[in-house]
């Protein structure tokens, strides 16, 4: 449970929502002045405006506009730049699936009102949206209009990354059909809508999911990662995990540092470090794992690095123990995952 003042979300948000209400004719100042949104809010691009202000300025204009379709005018005016890094983050990813798995990992840059859970199977790539409930009231942190804004910015994203005409499988809502009717809806996302449901979410075709994007560029993608992890250390010190990450990433290429140094680096015991990590349900294997595993399947999809080079990059001493590592993660050896993935490409 949350105390809703508490939750926040990057500022970003107001560029789409004021493009939006400009391609309407409202006023985008008076609005903003209107729904208590003051120029501190606005600082700088890393500036965190509360989700209350962000959702009184959804209904402000949606009142004021004849469709009562604000939602959508936002997404459409969407630009990954909102985004602080983490947009050309997801811009410059492998493909849709690994940039939607981005947002779910940095969730906590555009909004800490939710947490995100993507899962796949042979209906499609699913997204869910968690929503958390605030103390006192119970009401969820996110409204139905905050998750159609949410849920139709993700579209837009994969309409600039992969191609304009795509659509997702369905969209799910927890609340029931808009007093309106839909039909702003179905025409904005093209597919089957379901409401009255048990979670918010939107479902991908797995191969639509998986194309590789034309702006895919690995070295941009890591160096904005890094700027991400800095951010997040900087916005959520208590996130014990990322921190642990970051020391991780630092240190990888010139092998994999052990816990007792990374205790160090952070001023804390190694039973501190392994306790408050078991207390976050996670450890430091677990950590150094999911790091390792990530790097090696972004690295194996460029050609100019041998294996060798990659098992040193992620770590490892040997190329041996990259090989016995790399196929406890995947069930084959890097050299088979680096050609079926070639041919499938």
């Amino acid at each position: 449970m949350l105390e809703h003042e508490n939750v926040a979300a990057l500022s970003g948000w107001v560029i789409p929502m004021s493009k939006a209400m400009q391609a309407n004719n409202i006023d985008a100042e008076q609005a903003l002045n209107e729904c208590g949104v003051t120029a501190d809010d606005l600082e700088n691009q890393e500036s965190r405006i509360a989700v209350t202000k962000l959702a009184r300025v959804i209904d402000y204009c949606n009142a004021r506009m004849p469709r009562k379709d604000f939602t959508i005018q936002v997404a459409e005016h969407f630009h990954p730049g909102m985004f602080h890094a983490l947009g050309y983050a997801m811009m410059s990813s492998a493909s849709l699936k690994d940039g939607l798995e981005r947002i779910a990992r940095y969730k906590r840059i555009v909004s800490d009102a939710c947490r995100l859970e993507i899962s796949e199977d042979a209906s499609g790539l699913t997204l869910r949206v968690v929503t958390w409930y605030c103390e006192g009231t119970g009401k969820p942190t996110l409204g139905q209009r905050e998750i159609e804004v949410f849920l139709a910015t993700l579209v837009k994203f994969g309409r600039e990354a992969v191609e304009t005409g795509l659509r997702p499988l369905a969209v799910y809502f927890r609340a029931p059909e808009p007093e309106q009717g839909d039909e702003y809806l179905k025409k904005f996302f093209g597919c089957e809508l379901h409401f009255n449901s048990q979670h918010d979410a939107i479902v991908f075709d797995r191969e639509q999911a998986s194309k590789k994007l034309l702006a895919h560029n690995l070295m941009l993608t890591q160096s904005h990662e890094k700027m991400l992890d800095e951010y997040l250390s900087r916005i959520d010190r208590s996130d014990l995990a990322n921190l642990v990450r970051c020391k991780i990433y630092e240190r990888l290429s010139l092998g994999a540092p052990t816990q007792q140094e990374v205790a160090e680096e952070l001023g804390m015991s190694l039973r501190n470090l392994q306790r408050k990590l078991n207390e976050r349900g996670t450890s430091y294997k677990e950590i150094l794992e999911h790091t390792r595993k990530k790097l090696a399947l972004e690295y194996i999809d460029q050609p100019h690095l041998s294996l060798g080079e990659i098992g040193y990059l992620v770590g490892f001493a040997s190329v041996a123990n990259f090989n016995r590592a790399f196929k406890r993660w995947t069930g084959c050896t890097p050299g088979e995952f680096r050609v079926t993935h070639a041919a499938s490409a």
